[in-house]
């Protein structure tokens, strides 16, 4: 690692010594192993080299500086006469480096801003390290809402992950990351170049805020996050992403009791799942809290005797839970409500509340307050209070309220009371956290003791987006707070919300809510075939679920072969996992189980062995062409491309599709919900019946014809008519039940 000073600097630093504050022109050059940044005495990035291939990675002549100072409104009272109130940038003027730091000053407003640097042979560390008041420096406080610490121009390259914050091809790429949870890391999109920026925000953390930059040759970078990952102790996202149980698909179920654990496993393992994941309420009542239900008597031991289970079959054993919110039956709510519950906006009383009001009136305007009716309530100390609605002019009041909700009780309440609106989840049986208090931590700890007691090692944090503001901030230290008490640390993680910090914690990105089974194959081309290219440029792969498992009703097929086919090869494409959710009834009473499950054992065998190659991945990509994945007859996993046959006998009670291969046209076809037959105008010695490849079934003889079992997937060959002529005999027979 090297600092380069200049004659001029060491002069600087002689002054410094002696207590003054000199400033002299010259450049400031930061190198390690890899990389070297050459700033301008102006603030200004002059160059930034990749050593190893003597690459230039900046946008020369970019006009943005390094480093800048946001506030919302001028508090210095020279500058707050002479300008709105509106928020306002400061750019640095200047920059020169005292030993390991740099001392910044900005335009307009006099303050010092010191950067503290970490250089290493692999990455160098930027850290805000405050504010100095260079007027009044014993008088006044100085101020920064935003203070940008770190800002680089980076060339445009092939790819740019916006998760990571990464620009790479694939010979450098160039990260800058947070190497703590409290950096606001974010980018904005230049004219042939992005700025990368590392922020420190007054309303997280105002100091002690770092970043790390690497640059490196691509097939390094992980090597050097992981480095930054163990030195600054932040979560192990690369080394989960390497794990070999990366890959693994899961196994969902919310249904999983001690009694039925066996049959469940026995379906996950049949299904080829090396992952089983339980939903946190198959053995708890609520979130917060966290209480048994009665499925688990002993409470724990049961839970621990099924992870148990979970583990001798084979299984990582994953836990699903919401950790961010309570239920609105959870003691967090009632029936004394915790003043720890995020209230979305505060209101005062304007007239006292005696035990028969039904009307309260405040002195805030309540406009923009929630209409729907489960999201309308009012915490009032340990009462909550429900309105029907509000006027929108004064005397503001919430009108229709019903008193003592939730199992609270009524009380009474002086005018002046400060209140609040209670923050509903999006997803309204659920009360949100106020994450500026303890109750995270405190719920982190009863979630963890059952998932480090019970033995899961796989976690899904649902429900990541329920916090409130700032978003960026509290999406990843929710999850953090929760992350650090895993002990061990989960081999790797997915949520439903992802901000910068996240890409530690949650190393399988996301999943998707369900999609209904007509539609899951045009919603799988529009959300999770889109996302994985994207989220494969931040070195992530993401789950193609969640895949509900509906039988077949007079609605719907219900989850179907070629449905799972086709998700789960999509999901293969981009080496990426799906997640089915199971029950144990719809599994019994589905009839295509058996057919459903070997086609995702097929995949999981793919997944587990690497068995696809680039140029068969290349091909699963693309989303008009659907795929099977055969054993063939030397028991060998074969992969064919296959069209949907229009108009099979019998509508939408059968499902065929047609494709060739070693010289001979088949169709795969099955009944959605029960079984029969298909009379087919073809003579016999034209078609041959297979339950698997390699192993024949029976033809009959029928009027015209011949006549086919149709039920569980089978398979029509033919080495003599053409594919033409085998589908318009198929689609010329008649279904008898």
């Amino acid at each position: 690692m090297v600092f380069r000073i200049s004659g001029l600097q060491f002069l600087v630093l002689g002054f410094l010594a002696l207590g003054f504050t000199l400033y002299v022109s010259a450049d400031i050059t930061i190198e390690n192993q890899e990389m070297r940044l050459v700033i301008g005495d102006n603030a200004r990035a002059v160059s930034l080299t990749h050593k190893a291939s003597g690459e230039q990675l900046l946008a020369q002549g970019a006009p943005e500086p390094l480093f800048t100072l946001t506030q919302y409104r001028p508090y210095d009272n020279e500058i707050q006469l002479a300008y709105p109130a509106r928020p306002i940038t400061y750019p640095a003027k200047s920059v020169v480096q005292s030993g390991d730091r740099l001392l910044v000053r900005f335009e307009i407003v006099n303050y010092e801003a010191a950067v503290l640097l970490k250089v290493t042979d692999r990455y160098v560390g930027f850290q805000f390290d405050g504010l100095r008041h260079l007027t009044h420096p014993d008088r006044r406080i100085p101020k920064a809402d935003e203070a940008l610490f770190l800002q680089l121009p980076i060339r445009q390259r092939a790819h740019f992950g916006d998760w990571l914050n990464v620009m790479w091809d694939d010979r450098v790429a160039v990260n800058l990351l947070a190497s703590d949870p409290y950096a606001q890391i974010d980018s904005e999109a230049r004219e042939g170049y992005r700025l990368l920026r590392a922020t420190a925000v007054d309303e997280v953390r105002a100091e002690k805020v770092g970043a790390a930059l690497i640059v490196t040759s691509t097939n390094q970078l992980l090597d050097r996050i992981d480095e930054v990952e163990n030195d600054f102790d932040l979560p192990r996202g690369v080394a989960s992403r390497r794990s070999p149980e990366y890959r693994f698909s899961y196994f969902w179920t919310g249904d999983i009791t001690p009694e039925n654990a066996d049959q469940q496993i026995a379906y996950a393992r049949q299904g080829g799942f090396r992952t089983l994941v339980i939903y946190y309420l198959a053995f708890v009542r609520s979130a917060g809290h966290y209480p048994w239900r009665p499925e688990y008597p002993d409470g724990l031991e049961d839970l621990k005797r099924v992870v148990d289970k979970v583990k001798a079959a084979g299984l990582v054993p994953g836990l699903h839970f919401h950790y961010n919110k309570a239920h609105r039956h959870d003691p967090y709510v009632t029936p004394n409500p915790d003043p720890r519950l995020n209230l979305a906006r505060i209101f005062t009383l304007a007239e006292p509340l005696d035990e028969q009001s039904t009307t309260v009136t405040v002195e805030e305007d309540p406009r923009g307050c929630p209409t729907r009716e489960d999201w309308r309530l009012l915490k009032i100390g340990n009462e909550i209070i429900s309105y029907t609605e509000y006027t929108p002019t004064r005397p503001f009041r919430f009108l229709g309220c019903k008193r003592a909700q939730l199992g609270t009780s009524v009380t009474r309440q002086a005018a002046g009371m400060k209140f609040g609106l209670l923050d509903v989840d999006e997803w309204p049986v659920f009360i949100r956290f106020d994450q500026r208090t303890s109750i995270q931590d405190e719920a982190a700890t009863r979630l963890s003791s059952i998932y480090n007691q019970a033995g899961f090692r796989f976690a899904y944090f649902d429900g990541a987006e329920d916090v409130h503001e700032p978003y960026w901030f509290m999406v990843s230290w929710a999850q953090w707070r929760v992350y650090r008490q895993l002990n061990p640390r989960p081999l790797f993680a997915e949520g439903a919300c992802k901000a910068h910090f996240s890409w530690h914690i949650l190393s399988r990105g996301n999943a998707f809510d369900n999609f209904a089974p007509e539609v899951i194959k045009a919603q799988t081309r529009r959300f999770p075939a889109d996302e994985a290219p994207r989220i494969a440029e931040d070195f992530t792969g993401m789950d193609f679920g969640w895949v509900a498992y509906p039988p077949p009703s007079a609605e719907s097929t219900g989850m179907q072969p070629d449905m799972f086919e086709f998700v789960t090869s999509r999901a293969a494409a981009w080496d990426c996992p799906i997640s089915v959710q199971f029950s144990l009834e719809k599994l019994e009473r589905h009839p295509r189980t058996a057919d459903n499950l070997e086609v995702l054992r097929r995949w999981e065998e793919v997944r587990a062995r690497r068995w696809l190659t680039e140029e068969q991945k290349r091909q699963l990509r693309n989303l008009e062409q659907e795929h099977l994945l055969l054993v063939n007859e030397q028991n060998e996993l074969e992969l064919v491309p296959y069209q949907e046959i229009p108009n099979p006998p019998g509508g939408k009670q059968v499902r065929a599709f047609s494709f060739d291969r070693a010289g001979k046209r088949y169709i795969v076809y099955w009944h959605v919900s029960g079984d029969g037959f298909l009379e087919l105008p073809a003579r016999q010695g034209d078609l041959n019946l297979l339950e698997e490849l390699g192993q024949p079934g029976t033809l009959a003889a029928a009027a015209g014809g011949i006549k086919i079992p149709v039920g569980k997937r089978r398979y029509l060959e033919s080495s003599t008519l053409d594919q033409q002529a085998l589908i318009k005999a198929f689609q010329a027979g008649r279904l008898v039940e």
